[in-house]
């Protein structure tokens, strides 16, 4: 283990590197504060990560694979109940949901997923082109490859949050999700919301439109989707100020076991990324923001890093 270390850090190091090719040397500075509190549980969302600004109309969200994908060869995904004296497999358990199809064609699949419970009232609806539906409280995007459809975006309409990964490597069949996020006027009910009326889908597009409770809409597009990431242009038609725009929900425990365990962030005017554990970390005003890992975790191995990056007042620039 002393001498396998170092090399997995160094990779990492390669790996953010890599990650961090499109830093936004001209993009804004917001605020980035975090809320994590410690906990023993694993399956329980203790790191909060927010990003605040009034001026910013456009960002980027980006999912790539960990640096040390290329030499995984065992996947852990399996929930961890360990330590977890209030929830537990079957305090957590519940019936399976109704699933239908609503909408595919030759590049991709979108699924509906209904509960006979959610975790919080929601009347929000889904409209894919031009065909409502209600009471659908799980939306999942399968991008088909060959003669599969692979699932690499969700969101929950009824509190907002989303979790989205790449196209798995060639050498694995699939890859877990790690880290969710939310997009719009962060806000408080339990746990970090983002309170929604409407996510509609473009397949041409591909391009969600969110319909925010409190005013406005939001569009989120992917961008980027191929073997070594997925990238999301996000943009709002107002800013949002008083709230966080965004934020990132995941779990922490030990760096063993971990969604995300560290965080770099590109200052503003800096001129070289600040690194440090996430637990650890005390806020900044930066242009880029990384979350994710250095050395394998036995808790959802295959997860991605996390992303935020190209911060700006404008809406995206044309292409």
């Amino acid at each position: 283990m002393h001498t396998l270390l170092p090399r997995l850090i160094a990779l990492g190091l390669l790996g953010l590197a890599s990650a961090a090719q499109a830093a936004s040397l001209d993009g804004l500075a917001v605020d980035v504060t975090n809320t994590s509190e410690p906990v023993l549980c694993a399956e329980k969302d203790n790191v909060a990560i927010n990003f605040a600004s009034a001026e910013v109309r456009h960002f980027q969200i980006e999912a790539v694979h960990p640096a040390y994908m290329g030499s995984l060869r065992q996947d852990r995904w399996e929930p961890d109940w360990t330590a977890c004296e209030d929830i537990s497999e079957e305090t957590s358990a519940k019936p399976h949901p109704t699933m239908s199809t609503l909408y595919e064609d030759g590049n991709v699949r979108i699924m509906g997923l209904s509960f006979t419970e959610f975790w919080r009232p929601s009347d929000v609806t889904v409209t894919i082109g031009g065909t409502v539906t209600p009471r659908i409280h799980l939306l999942q995007l399968l991008k088909k490859r060959g003669d599969k459809a692979i699932e690499v975006l969700v969101i929950y309409p009824g509190d907002g949050y989303w979790r989205i990964k790449p196209l798995p490597p060639e050498h694995l069949d699939w890859t877990s999700y790690g880290s969710s996020f939310l997009v719009g006027p962060v806000e408080f009910d339990q746990r970090p919301v983002v309170n929604l009326k409407d996510v509609a889908f473009d397949p041409a597009t591909m391009t969600f439109t969110l319909t925010l409770a409190k005013g406005g809409k939001a569009s989120v597009a992917v961008k980027a989707l191929n073997e070594e990431r997925q990238t999301l242009d996000v943009a709002f038609d107002q800013p949002i100020s008083g709230m966080p725009f965004a934020g990132l929900r995941s779990m922490y425990v030990t760096e063993f076991n971990a969604d995300v365990a560290r965080m770099a962030v590109r200052e503003a005017g800096a001129r070289s990324w600040r690194e440090e554990p996430i637990m650890n970390f005390p806020g900044a005003k930066a242009t880029d923001a990384w979350m994710g890992r250095l050395v394998p975790s036995r808790h959802n191995t295959s997860a991605p890093d996390m992303m935020f990056n190209r911060f700006r007042a404008s809406p995206a620039p044309s292409r």
